[in-house]
């Protein structure tokens, strides 16, 4: 739904908790008695009518007889009670339920629907917000609230946890006491009926009390992705946001029809949206605390290049093996920094990375090593390891270390091996607030979460190059093709078809025919040119080698023949209930140095169209190379897939092999990316082989599977694409031509130049108050924005090859749909040309074309031609006294 009415549910002033008793064991009574020990402020209303009072507290025998509405009521009711409850609470005032009780999606009512539903119902004409049902609870240590039966409370701190498992609840709880972690929220969502990861997520991107967000993920609902993709996105634009992920079933791959379904298996898209979400994923309870504390704090990485530290060699090699197992790469330590080692260190240190110090080293060697080390750009982070020896205090060393951490300008992890000692080190560190763990392995670990993490807010912040403008697609050639064979009642494309589609979209592919016989086989290699590749054609038969049904390199017409009878009785045999259709014949692509991929697309069942890329060929499956990514794709994205796989590392070039053209491996993920998001009756998608070498690519097999499209369109993305159907050409006051579009990425160095130009005064308007620059950072947000819940109109020049922007709109939409904030700025040397009407007018009907009821800005008091422009659209202009700027608000109406 949205974060509406999350409040009275996150920091309520009154509870009521509905059928607790002072029978032992009881939910409420449980509950009751929790929230008393937790000291919550508030009053706290049992109701019962069986008692009179429980645990001490008067209670109430229902809702109405209540002495005020509670902010938020806790029921632990038998199922049956519950949507009943919830009307009254609805008719009461009350706006937020936590619903313990299970079994209500498994019962139903005389009308025939559920008691969820039925529950759901009640509370939608109140707007009421239900947490479960099913759940442990909510518990809010800032405010003394523990509504939840959990056998333990938990300290306050910074730290939010948001959970699907109840038991997983309970268990964390415990663990996180035993360990003095307190946090800000922890919140159980059952069966997530109403609240669920997007609204919570959304709710405590913004909370000031909330700097890390920690989830336990079973799984997202079939239409909740997109709302969890734009949340999360959000959210990790704000602050650390890391999930457990459980089930890595690969079941769902069983049914596939392509190698690209068995590829696809749900974990791995699970993995790919969490990343895509800037979201850090980690596998266990122990690394999902550790990588939060690391995170924390550790200062800013800047890549990934680890330089070790050490006074024992056996440590060093353990932390360079469990780093390379992680995939984590040791610095190269440069000429200047070997040069000042040798100086400082004995010769009998290990002139390298590892740098083994020898076992000696006091706290001025480490201070002087660790020095040097962060002196070499070429280290993004240290490792600093000791073992425990008497000619040097493990205590010591650590001091030496904890003056530098304080001084460096990238991350420092230690891990001080041992028992004793090495814990009154750690105790040095923990108060300096460095990051410190038991073994060498555990401080790889958090490296590589830092690694990771630093990587997915790349995903969500870099600026992609610009789209190569030789990318313009024949969306007309596609659609034909595929209705044609959805008017057929196909279900496959054949193959020539299926290259047709691809051709469209600027893939190069490689000629092919299809013939209905053996003779007309021959006549069509006599057309093409010899030699030829001969493959059967049947909508039976998906894995054509699997059965004998390629032949490569016929070199005559004769051989041509032979192989297409051959084939022919081969397949008679092996698949007797096969169709055969004829065959195709192509041209055999003569690429020695290509090397063999495959770009597919399935549809998953909960996130919609999914990407694969990675080695193809035959052997794809046994071989599992592969990565699995989100449309839309650009080219920064489709870059950063490529670098996943093993193959990359092949791509690259070795010995007398070419490096192949990344740009073209990028530019084609891209462009499938594209078919699928224009083409909605695209079911899956191979393309395997696609040949890859310094020549660029060309698809040599295809097969596409299609339906009738899905209602909702691009919908069916978890990830709303750039909306191209929002783009308008206007004409300004002085007859200049303007595109108005919706911003993108690839803007950013447009959209820097643009707020460069802006006068003081036009910026102080915008941002209503001085502002002398916009960091980096901040620009990057400005254009990398999530169509689905914000929308930037930008103007700028019909020049294509050297745009500028002229001017810009925004809306910030809330969730629920009930409002969107607006900021408009037009280039300081363009006023009085109708521009800023223009954007106006622009938003406007986008707003209410997609039924937001009301749009609002605040604007200086002293702006007075902003001021003159909003009462001339219609806007209301509210004083807000105390301030110097005033409210403009619009109610929409659908047109």
């Amino acid at each position: 739904m949205s974060i509406r009415n999350l409040e009275w549910m996150m920091r309520p002033t009154s509870v009521a908790v509905i059928g607790p008793s002072n029978k032992p064991g009881n939910i409420g009574g449980i509950i009751l008695r929790n929230m008393l020990r937790g000291g919550f402020n508030g009053p706290i209303m049992p109701v019962n009518p069986r008692y009179q009072a429980v645990a001490g507290i008067l209670t109430y025998p229902d809702v109405p007889s209540l002495p005020l509405a509670p902010d938020v009521a806790i029921l632990c009711t038998p199922p049956v009670m519950v949507p009943g409850l919830i009307h009254q609470l609805g008719v009461r005032g009350t706006r937020a339920a936590v619903v313990i009780t299970a079994g209500l999606s498994e019962q139903k009512t005389s009308e025939g629907i559920t008691l969820q539903e039925a529950m759901l119902a009640a509370a939608k004409p109140h707007c009421l917000r239900i947490l479960g049902p099913n759940c442990v609870g909510l518990l809010i240590p800032t405010l003394g609230l523990n509504a939840t039966f959990a056998h333990t409370g938990i300290d306050a701190g910074s730290i939010a946890f948001v959970s699907q498992s109840g038991g997983f609840c309970t268990a964390t709880l415990d663990w996180a006491r035993s360990r003095g972690i307190g946090f800000s929220y922890f919140i159980s969502l059952g069966n997530s009926a109403d609240v669920d990861f997007g609204d919570v997520l959304d709710y405590l991107a913004s909370d000031a009390q909330t700097s890390a967000i920690l989830l336990y993920m079973e799984s997202i609902g079939r239409h909740e992705a997109r709302k969890f993709m734009s949340a999360a996105r959000a959210a990790s634009r704000n602050k650390p946001v890391l999930a457990i992920k459980a089930g890595r079933s690969p079941a769902a791959a069983k049914a596939a029809f392509s190698h690209t379904g068995a590829l696809a298996g749900a974990d791995n898209v699970y993995a790919a949206a969490l990343r895509r979400a800037g979201i850090l994923r980690v596998n266990t309870i122990d690394e999902l605390f550790d990588a939060v504390e690391t995170l924390a704090r550790s200062k800013p990485l800047r890549g990934n290049r680890l330089a070790i530290l050490t006074n024992g060699g056996g440590p060093g090699v353990i932390a360079t093996d469990a780093l390379i197992a992680e995939g984590g790469q040791l610095a190269e330590l440069s000429g200047m920094t070997l040069k000042k080692l040798n100086e400082r260190l004995p010769g009998t240190w290990s002139h390298g990375n590892p740098v083994d110090m020898i076992g000696d080293a006091d706290a001025q060697t480490y201070r002087d090593s660790l020095q040097i080390l962060l002196q070499d750009e070429g280290v993004d982070a240290v490792l600093v390891l000791n073992a425990p020896s008497a000619l040097a205090p493990p205590v010591a060393a650590a001091r030496g270390v904890v003056e530098l951490v304080q001084q460096a300008d990238r991350p420092i992890l230690t891990s001080w091996l041992g028992g004793e000692a090495a814990q009154q080190a750690r105790q040095v560190f923990a108060a300096a607030q460095i990051p410190t763990y038991n073994t060498p392995e555990q401080a790889v670990r958090a490296f590589m979460h830092m690694v990771r993490y630093h990587r997915n807010q790349d995903i969500l912040n870099q600026v992609p190059p610009s789209m190569p403008t030789d990318f313009s697609p024949w969306p007309g050639v596609a659609k034909v093709v595929i209705d044609n064979a959805l008017a057929e009642n196909r279900q496959f494309l054949s193959e020539p078809e299926a290259k047709e589609v691809l051709a469209a979209y600027g893939l190069t592919v490689v000629e092919t025919r299809i013939a209905t016989d053996v003779a007309d086989a021959v006549e069509q290699a006599r057309a093409i040119g010899l030699p030829v590749a001969l493959k059967i054609l049947s909508a039976d038969i998906t894995h054509k080698s699997d059965v004998g049904g390629v032949a490569l390199g016929l070199e005559s017409l004769e051989e041509v023949q032979t192989a297409a009878q051959t084939m022919l009785q081969r397949i008679s045999k092996k698949f007797p209930q096969a169709h055969i259709s004829g065959f195709t014949v192509q041209q055999m692509a003569s690429r020695p140095a290509a090397h063999e991929l495959i770009i597919g697309m399935t549809t998953d069942e909960v996130f919609g169209p999914v990407l694969v890329f990675g080695q193809g060929g035959t052997a794809v499956e046994v071989i599992g190379d592969r990565t699995i990514a989100l449309p839309p794709m650009n080219m920064s994205l489709a870059r950063y897939t490529i670098t996943r796989t093993e193959i990359f590392k092949l791509l690259q070039g070795y010995r007398d092999r070419p490096p192949a053209d990344l740009d073209a491996i990028a530019l084609a993920l891209v462009q499938v990316s594209q078919l699928i998001i224009d083409r909605p009756e695209i079911v899956e998608l191979d393309i395997n082989p696609l040949f890859a070498d310094h020549q660029g690519v060309l698809a040599l097999d295809a097969r596409m599977r299609i339906a009738p499209a899905p209602q909702g369109g691009p919908s069916r993305l978890a990830i709303r694409p750039y909306p191209q159907g929002l783009e308008e050409t206007v004409y300004l006051h002085d007859g200049q031509e303007v595109l108005i579009r919706p911003i993108r990425p690839e803007d950013q160095p447009a959209h820097a130049e643009f707020i460069s130009r802006l006068l003081p005064e036009d910026l102080r308007f915008r941002f209503l108050g001085v502002i002398r620059d916009v960091p980096t950072s901040e620009m990057a947000r400005l254009v990398q924005i999530d169509y689905d819940r914000e929308m930037a109109f930008i103007a700028t020049t019909s020049d294509t090859t050297s745009p500028q922007t002229l001017a810009v709109v925004r809306t910030m939409t809330q969730s629920d749909n009930s409002r969107a904030d607006f900021a408009v700025m037009v280039r300081s040397d363009l006023k009085h040309l109708g521009l800023g009407q223009l954007m106006m007018e622009k938003i406007i009907r986008y707003c209410r074309e997609r039924g937001t009821a009301e749009i609002v800005g605040q604007v200086l008091r002293d702006n007075e031609p902003m001021l003159n422009l909003i009462r001339k659209l219609g806007f209301k202009v509210i004083q807000l006294d105390g301030t110097d700027r005033v409210e403009v608000r619009m109610e929409l109406k659908a047109s």
